[in-house]
């Protein structure tokens, strides 16, 4: 009793305790929330419909799309500006499919698999031409090539073990490239037929085709007299406020722009070889040249001398060469060696020595049979009872069949192998297949595996090259470098405002570039690549107008890079303040053109127009209302010509009105018709045509309307 009596009297102060430590529990979970939300938001791409994109999502779509990209190229790899146009390609793929499938939920549209196996059975898509399932004779996509490989894939999976490993990666790619062509499908036929339900919406008739049928072949033959604007001197205009403000407010829809852009000033330091780095380069390039002339290891002597193209084991066409190599490889002769010479095209040092010529196929047709089994002797035994078997007259396919492959036969051209590094296996098989016969087979054995080969076609003989190249890049050295990144940092650290850099850029030899309306998707800084810290730093929301960053290296680590945040222009409209400028040019020319009017305001033929002065005057034929007609005197194209003289009689003179570049008159001196007879059903066409152009620019509304948001910027 006598605690239950403590408790009792501590009873409030109990309640505070309680309350305080549970709410220090809930502020901690809630802060906890807050932190994970937060780091969740960093690590978003973009939002479309509100619909958030994670930076995960993101790079899988781009590892899909690159894989398709290296399966369809041949390529292994892909360079950086290839994978940024790759991530742009896959942004606005996934931007477009998401728009259109939002709409398409909306309106209740889907594309069915009944569909897509009709769309793959009529084989008809453009898509589907770009799959290797064609057949031989006709080049044509075939949905019986296409289901044939889906068997034989699921039948390989089962048995994956026991196939080659580079034969099963090569079953897996192509398998992958075809979900992709099927997901592309289906997307591309959603948007065919939203597009075409928008189409129906836009209904032409009779008259409308009528009229574009006038609009294009009635045509005049006029002469014009113009007062350029160019007549009256800028300095002569006065531009008020108000003015500016009503320009403003007419053409105000002009400035409208979907995402924010900054406006910045930088100054980019390009860092180049000194002469003593390039008298260095030239006496490596001498010894090597000496060491190429006495023989011995060529790959080594290659190798060692750090140039870039690669020395090849086998003899290669001229073509994976740069032109300024593969111009001079005919007319050089075996053994021939061209010493050290400078090239200007790429800024290098070059030696090149033919060691030998042949001629070879360009192609070659193969088939073969890839063995497996439990062990070498196991393999060993298999392969040598299929060579017996092909000997006594079996058929090759039937072989392949046996042994769950098709045996078919594939094509093998010089570019699928020339250039890329060749060693061991595939150096092995490569040289046994050129320089095999045609109807030849032959047992090719590798480290892990064994195939048996047969060469049933060779084609388009030409010249290849066992050649040595060595190509070194003039490059700038560790002392060079570090020398140019102190001075530039030296300058900026002495000048750390705008205002500073400003006045002493120039004379101390570098150059203040300025860029307006840069937008956070454009990737580069100055078209320097690797400049993501820099657009981090310019589109980053701390960063204040004046605020002049960090020296950023990059380019291919022989750039230097600052900047200076100098203008923000938010997502919407432009102010009047940022399109100042460009107000005051339409302001003046606006008061142009009511002057030069008054001027030829009593003119009653193009004879009393000459007589203003620096007015010019010229002949133009085929003026027709569908095109805006280009006047060579004032250098501009003048729809305003086309349609005055459209609605203009014969003999009948028109005039002032204004234009692009002056105030004209005209008089039209003939009316033709051109040849063409009037067809309905062509003009029909020809509108739906236009119709269908209009319309797939719906996607700007639609971009809009999503309020899209690309984050890109700060991850790639």
């Amino acid at each position: 009793m006598a605690t239950l009596q403590k408790i009792r009297a501590k009873g409030p102060l109990l309640v505070i305790v309680i309350g305080l430590a549970l709410f220090a529990f809930i502020a901690e979970e809630a802060m906890r929330s807050i932190q994970s939300a937060s780091n969740e938001s960093k690590q978003q791409v973009g939002e479309i419909y509100g619909e958030r994109i994670s930076v995960h999502e993101f790079q899988n779509l781009v590892d899909e799309y690159a894989e398709v990209v290296k399966f369809t190229s041949g390529n292994s790899a892909l360079n950086d500006q290839q994978l940024t146009q790759l991530r742009d390609q896959v942004w606005n793929t996934y931007v477009n499919n998401k728009l259109i499938e939002h709409e398409a939920e909306e309106l209740g549209l889907t594309v069915t698999d009944t569909e897509i196996q009709s769309i793959i059975s009529e084989g008809n898509s453009p898509i589907l031409m770009q799959t290797p399932f064609r057949n031989e004779q006709t080049g044509r996509f075939d949905a019986n090539v296409l289901k044939k490989f889906l068997t034989d894939y699921e039948g390989m999976k089962t048995k994956s073990e026991q196939m080659p490993a580079e034969y099963m990666d090569y079953y897996n790619s192509l398998y992958k490239f075809w979900m992709f062509i099927e997901k592309t499908l289906r997307q591309e036929s959603l948007a065919q037929k939203y597009q075409v339900l928008l189409s129906k919406a836009m209904l032409g008739n009779k008259i409308i085709d009528k009229a574009a049928f006038e609009a294009r072949t009635n045509e005049s033959d006029i002469i014009m007299a113009a007062v350029p604007y160019s007549t009256i001197n800028d300095k002569d205009i006065k531009v008020e406020e108000s003015d500016l403000k009503a320009k403003y407010n007419e053409l105000k829809e002009r400035f409208k722009q979907t995402a924010e852009s900054r406006d910045i000033k930088f100054i980019d330091v390009q860092v180049k070889a000194s002469a003593a780095d390039k008298a260095a380069l030239d006496k490596d390039m001498a010894e090597t040249a000496t060491a190429l002339a006495a023989g011995g290891d060529i790959a080594k002597i290659v190798r060692e001398s750090g140039s870039t193209i690669n020395y090849s084991p086998l003899p290669v066409s001229k073509n994976i060469f740069p032109n300024d190599i593969a111009s001079q490889l005919d007319s050089m002769a075996v053994g021939q060696m061209k010493a050290p010479y400078y090239y200007a095209g790429d800024n290098t040092m070059n030696i090149i020595k033919v060691i030998n010529k042949i001629s070879a196929p360009d192609s070659i047709q193969l088939r073969q049979i890839q063995v497996a089994g439990a062990d070498m002797n196991a393999i060993q035994k298999t392969a040598d009872s299929i060579m017996t078997a092909l000997r006594g007259g079996v058929a090759f396919d039937s072989i392949a069949k046996k042994y769950n492959q098709t045996g078919e036969k594939t094509w093998i051209t010089s570019r699928n192998y020339e250039g890329a590094p060749l060693d061991g296996d595939n150096l092995k098989f490569i040289k046994t297949i050129t320089n095999m016969p045609v109807n030849a087979t032959e047992k090719i054995d590798f480290t892990q595996g064994c195939i048996i080969a047969q060469v049933t076609d060779r084609r388009a003989m030409i010249n290849k090259y066992d050649v040595a190249v060595i190509k070194c890049p003039i490059e700038f050295s560790k002392d060079t470098y570090a020398k140019a990144y102190n001075d530039f940092s030296h300058f900026i650290a002495s000048n750390p405002t705008q205002k500073d850099i400003e006045a002493k850029a120039l004379k101390n030899g570098y150059n203040l570039q300025e860029r307006k309306d840069l937008f956070n998707n454009e990737h580069y800084v100055g078209g320097v690549s690797n400049t993501r810290e820099a657009m981090r730093w310019i589109f980053n929301e701390d960063t204040e107008i004046g605020n002049v960053s960090p020296l950023y290296e990059c380019g291919e680590n022989d750039h230097m890079l600052v900047a200076i945040l100098t203008g923000i222009h938010k997502e919407g409209y432009r102010t009047m303040e940022d399109m100042k400028e460009y107000l005051t040019q339409e302001v003046i020319k606006d008061k142009k053109a009511e002057m030069l009017k008054e001027k030829l305001a009593q003119t009653k033929s193009i004879a009393d127009a000459m007589k203003v002065q620096g007015a010019v005057s010229d002949t133009i034929k085929h003026v027709t209302f569908s095109a805006s007609a280009f006047v060579m005197k004032t250098g501009s194209s003048e729809p305003m010509l086309s349609a005055v003289a459209s609605k203009t009689a014969a003999n009948q003179f028109a005039g002032p009105f204004k234009g692009n570049a002056g105030v004209y008159t005209l008089q039209v001196i003939n009316k033709n018709k051109s040849a063409e007879k009037f067809d309905a059903k062509k003009e029909e066409a020809q509108q739906e045509s236009l119709n269908m152009r209009a319309i797939s620019r719906f996607a700007n509304e639609l971009y809009e309307k999503a309020e899209v948001k690309d984050n890109r910027y700060l991850f790639f």
